[in-house]
């Protein structure tokens, strides 16, 4: 087939990919042709799913070398995050999944095991490939095995601490590994921190030389900057080189480095690769790449150059396709500006994510008051305690699947110290397309156990906006706002107000008393409504805030013959659980039903999808209501002890 033909017919070539051999045996004028039609084909089939879009336009070329010069699936091709996978999926034959990419019965967005033998590990939260690679390459090297483990690492991740800690194990085995740093500057964001901006002065355009007299100059050029590093780069002790070469870093911990190279130069990344296959000890080769390559919106897109749009959009624009909706992050960004302009002393945290998180917006209007550390939650966590030991109310903006990872700077650096630090919990529970290692379902079971932490858990705009009031007001003990992705759900006011209990809909029967936390709210009406048809009584009721378990909640439970709980949170330690005990310390005996996620790996789909298999709709919720409370119908009354009967005479 020539390359004539293959550009006359387009995608042709990348048709006969089935597999990372089919790429070895291309010329390099095929791959040329393969990486264009590999950036079609991306654009083209997620630009109706959604999906990552600008970190796979940014590694074709890198991709396609990585499976030409190793023998993927014996050797081991890490990706540091998943969602810069997708380029490897096609190469090993997945091509046909992508037109239901992140969709029920479609492929993952992610790394998947169960997808293909390719695909090693599936956690997709940044800075753990590595260790993952150090592990498998001391279990080879113990095992007597000869196969290489890379390691795909963007420089947004190297933010993050566990990299470090790491690279010094790697460095001290001394195991064959291979660690490819994609450098495009760009976590979701621009990339932030002292090593960003390290890297940042060695991007280049091919020619090594050129990039040492470029970035020397600039050294030279800027005082403020330029002394630190030098300092930093020990450059009084071994050169002008060092200080302008990444190598000094990274071969002070004893790692090879080479590069940087041309990370969109196929014949230029695989010689790197080769070489550094070949040298019998952990390397890194640093590869300069950008973000959205290829395709103009992505790369004209200055907040995250179409990182992750979450639905379809239109080709020639990059711009969402839906009509715009409020979310629950605007809501929040909204409201936390306008509580920033009265008091002085709140400011924002956030890692990495400013402009999904919505922490974006407070930077805009006070930059001197927002802090991004990059891809570094448990740093994002201690450095809060720090703010609020200094006088100030940190408001940590994150996803709630990331705080997990900073549950012990919560435990014993914030709350420990009692100090007013306030997390806001984006993509709270069931988030859908972005799978298991996305769901923020653990936050309440893991983050009740925290001694003095309160949680809050609102149902629409208004309760966000008063319970992150509420919560930034408290000025002894870290408070957590905790709400779903997407739309906000609509206004659902309260007939009235018990202590800080909501009572959104009450009967004159007390059959039953659903406490419907959060965003099921309007469950929690659409149940009531049913069980009315049959003829109950509920009492629905929002408990705004879920830990500690208030008094008034237990309070309502005593008054009722059946008490369910309604959660988008793991059952387990969850709010029913929490609300169990504090019934029984109370000496409430009404019987307690819970209803919430499985402690599972639940898979991708829609959030409406993956919450009607969990039977967490106001149909499967009204049917499961009705079986118990008419089952309590039907026990029979026992009769009463001796002791009782001669009381109540």
């Amino acid at each position: 087939m020539s390359v004539e033909e293959d550009t006359v017919n387009q995608g042709r070539l990348l048709a006969t990919v089935r597999g990372p051999q089919d790429v070895k045996r291309m010329s390099g004028e095929q791959l040329d042709i393969l990486a264009a039609e590999i950036r079609d084909f991306l654009i083209a089939k997620v630009s109706r799913t959604g999906g990552h879009v600008g970190p796979n336009l940014g590694v074709v070329e890198l991709t396609l070398a990585m499976h030409r010069v190793f023998d993927s699936p014996r050797d081991r091709l890490l990706f540091d995050t998943g969602h810069q996978a997708y380029v490897h999926k096609i190469v090993t034959g997945r091509q046909d999944g992508f037109d239901k990419l992140r969709q029920r019965g479609g492929i993952s967005g992610y790394p998947n095991q169960a997808e293909s033998e390719h695909d090693l590990i599936e956690n997709s939260h940044a800075s753990t490939a590595l260790s993952y690679a150090d592990g498998l390459a001391k279990a080879y090297a113990l095992r007597g095995e000869k196969r290489s483990v890379v390691a795909v690492v963007g420089d947004g991740a190297l933010t993050g601490g566990m990299c470090w800690e790491a690279l010094n194990n790697i460095a001290t085995s001394g195991n064959p590994l291979v660690i490819v740093v994609n450098d495009n500057g760009r976590s979701y964001s621009p990339t932030i921190g002292g090593l960003a901006d390290h890297l940042s002065s060695l991007r280049l355009n091919p020619g090594y030389e050129k990039v040492l007299d470029t970035v020397k100059d600039a050294l030279g050029n800027t005082p403020f900057v330029g002394k630190p590093m030098y300092e930093v780069l020990h450059a009084v002790k071994k050169g002008i080189k060092d200080a302008v070469a990444p190598q000094a870093m990274f071969e002070d911990l004893g790692i090879k480095y080479v590069g940087p190279v041309d990370g969109h130069d196929v014949a230029a990344v695989e010689s790197a690769l080769r070489a550094a296959k070949n040298f019998g000890g952990p390397v890194i080769v640093h590869a300069v790449t950008r973000k959205g390559y290829g395709y103009r919106p992505a790369e004209e897109d200055e907040a995250d150059c179409l990182h992750g749009p979450g639905s379809a959009f239109d080709i020639e624009t990059g711009k969402l396709l839906a009509a715009p909706s409020v979310k629950w992050t605007h809501v929040f960004a909204d409201e936390l500006v306008a509580i920033a302009d009265e008091r002085p002393d709140v400011v924002g945290i956030t890692a990495a994510m400013a402009e999904p998180t919505g922490i974006a917006k407070l930077a805009r209007k006070y930059p001197e008051r927002v802090y991004d550390v990059g891809i570094a939650e448990q740093h994002a966590a201690t450095s809060a305690a720090g703010l609020a030991l200094g006088g100030l109310h940190p408001v940590v903006a994150v996803y709630a699947t990331f705080l997990n990872r900073a549950f012990d700077q919560v435990l014993l650096d914030v709350a420990m110290h009692r100090l007013p630090v306030t997390f806001v919990l984006d993509r709270a529970g069931i988030t859908g397309p972005d799978g298991p290692s996305h769901y923020g379902m653990w936050d309440m079971s893991v983050f009740g156990v925290v001694p003095g932490l309160r949680i809050a858990a609102p149902r629409d705009a208004v309760t966000l906006r008063e319970e992150l009031r509420e919560a930034v007001a408290v000025d002894d003990a870290p408070t957590i706002v905790r709400f779903p992705t997407g739309t906000v759900a609509v206004d659902l006011p309260a007939l009235r107000r018990v202590g800080p209990v909501d009572v959104l809909a009450e009967s004159a029967r007390t059959d039953v008393l659903l406490v419907a936390v959060g965003a099921f709210g309007q469950l929690g009406m659409e149940v009531a409504v049913r069980l009315a048809e049959h003829g109950y009584g509920v009492t629905v009721v929002d408990p705004r805030w879920v830990r500690p378990v208030p008094a008034e909640l237990v309070e309502l439970a005593a008054g009722h013959r059946l008490v369910v709980t309604v959660e988008d949170g793991v059952r387990v330690g969850g709010v029913g659980d929490a609300l169990a005990q504090a019934m029984r310390d109370a000496d409430v005996r009404v019987p307690l039903k819970d209803l919430g996620v499985p402690a599972d790996w639940h898979p991708h789909g829609t959030r409406a999808q993956i919450l009607a298999d969990l039977g967490l709709t106001a149909q499967d919720v009204a049917r499961d209501v009705t079986g118990w409370i008419s089952g309590l119908d039907a026990q029979p009354v026992e009769p009463a002890r001796p002791d009782e009967a001669a009381a109540k005479n």
